[in-house]
């Protein structure tokens, strides 16, 4: 028996409790009153020390089929055959003499699927030594599930006794639904409904969920919202600051109209929205003033200057006065229907840098087993090579990253390296055999949320055989409920 939806329930006895100062802000108030106010009356306290989640969204879907590339000889030259071969050949594989070096050994003995040896992207050599040293765990075949499924019941198409995910394949609505658990318009996401659970054991619950990049569901809950924040540090409306066409009272017209609410829902929202970026953008700053991070995040890699203020902010928790904070950072073109080759080899250059120099800054702040910093994507693709890149799948691999993490595993299972195995549902696009309500369920629990609250956040965790995939270990024993 499945329970879609079993969350509705539960979560609305959770969300009463919740308090709903956010709602009524106004951008008038000083930034030390509305701190005071936003805070959520504490309900409960958390302990052991800060926590934090990281999502790294790859937008445009992930070709994990050469992220995480077969090694051993017999699943490497089914891999090269059903890719078209090397570029050369006018295929997509990867040439297995650049591998060798990016070989991923456990460190504890493990046998996969086919007795497959898995290599790390050639481009992502920081990222291979990361898992040797046991801070990174691939999970394997990740995805959108509402109860698991096999592929003769998928082929029925009974979709009311087996029911799948609606609209795959589609990248706006599986967006959403990695994010949410539901297609394009949904209005809740499970990093939201984490802050919604985290929020009161935050002295300043404004910033629970904090948003590096652009629009997403990710972070929206019942009553948390994201702080969106830009790469530069808090984001300004320069028109404010000043008389606008030198005059005050234009600049006071664009105040109204930019944090004023309405009786309309989308525009209360926004109101409020803008009125919590101009109220608090002096606070932010203040507090990031004295923040000097040594970690080199470079010059020109998107991801890492996110990240970089991610890493910046965490170091001011104190002053920001929060100790469980989940926040959203993205990088896309990964889209690659076409010019595969060169194009996502790039990418994972990128994400290999940014992610590892995000842990080494984590080390020099001292919360590296704090941090844990994981990769989502719209979706895998398909293993078969549409001639000069893959098309949208189901299924894909992903990382977790962290000094909490028991890495140097796999974790999940291995898909056989096939394009009519039951595990794909044609043209080698994955069926996931690791759901994304127990990949988020694992993290919610790390971060604290209790176990009778797992299912606010993964609302389907029900169906599965456990909310916990064993990727992290515990740092603090207590867990935040909604008591």
């Amino acid at each position: 028996m499945f329970h879609i939806g079993k969350a509705n329930e539960i979560s609305r006895r959770a969300f009463m409790q919740r308090s709903s100062q956010l709602a009524v802000m106004g951008a008038a108030s000083g930034y030390a009153m509305g701190l005071a106010g936003l805070s959520d009356a504490a309900a409960f306290e958390t302990g052991g020390g800060y926590k934090a989640l990281v999502c790294v969204f790859l937008l445009g879907g992930n070709d994990h089929a050469n992220t995480l590339i077969p090694f051993d000889s017999p699943n490497y030259n089914r891999y090269s055959t059903i890719r078209g071969g090397l570029p050369a050949a006018g295929g997509i594989a990867i040439d297995r003499s650049a591998l060798a070096s990016q070989v991923l050994n456990p460190l504890q003995p493990q046998t996969l699927t086919d007795d497959i040896q898995l290599a790390l992207a050639p481009t992502m050599p920081r990222l291979k030594a990361r898992f040797d040293q046991g801070a990174l765990a691939p999970v394997l075949n990740v995805g959108p599930l509402i109860t698991p499924i096999t592929r003769q019941q998928f082929d029925s198409g009974n979709n009311s006794m087996f029911p799948r995910p609606a609209k795959l394949f589609s990248h706006n609505d599986q967006q959403s639904t990695w994010q949410s658990g539901s297609p394009e318009g949904s209005v809740s996401g499970w990093g939201g409904r984490i802050g919604d659970l985290a929020a009161s054991s935050n002295t300043n619950s404004m910033f629970t969920a904090i948003n590096a990049t652009g629009n997403a569901v990710f972070l929206s809950g019942d009553q948390t919202q994201p702080y969106g924040i830009s790469s530069a540090g808090a984001i300004e409306i320069a028109a404010l600051r000043r008389n606008l066409y030198s005059s005050s009272a234009a600049s006071q017209a664009l105040n109204a109209l930019l944090t004023n609410g309405t009786n309309h829902i989308f525009e209360n929202d926004y109101a409020m929205a803008n009125a919590r970026s101009i109220q608090f953008s002096g606070f932010i700053n203040d507090a990031l003033q004295n923040v000097n991070l040594a970690t080199d995040f470079g010059n020109g890699n998107g991801l890492a200057q996110q990240l970089e203020i991610v890493a910046q902010l965490i170091a001011a928790r104190n002053q920001l006065g929060v100790t469980r904070q989940v926040f959203l950072v993205a990088t896309g073109g990964f889209d690659n229907h076409d010019g595969l080759i060169g194009t996502h080899e790039n990418l994972l250059a990128g994400v290999d840098f940014a992610l590892d120099a995000f842990y080494s800054a984590m080390l020099e702040v001292g919360v590296a087993d704090r941090v844990t910093t994981f990769t989502a994507s719209d979706f895998g693709r398909t293993l078969a090579s549409n001639g000069d890149g893959s098309d949208h799948g189901w299924g894909g691999h992903h990382f977790v990253l962290g000094g909490a993490v028991n890495g140097g595993q796999f974790y999940g299972t291995a898909p056989e390296i096939s394009v009519d195995s039951d595990d794909q549902v044609g043209r080698g696009r994955l069926l996931p055999t690791t759901s994304v309500d127990e990949y988020s369920a694992t993290l919610a629990k790390w971060l604290g949320v209790s176990p009778g609250e797992i299912p606010i956040v993964s609302p389907n965790i029900g169906n599965f055989n456990s909310p916990d995939l064993g990727f992290l270990r515990d740092v603090s024993q207590q867990a935040i409920t909604s008591a």
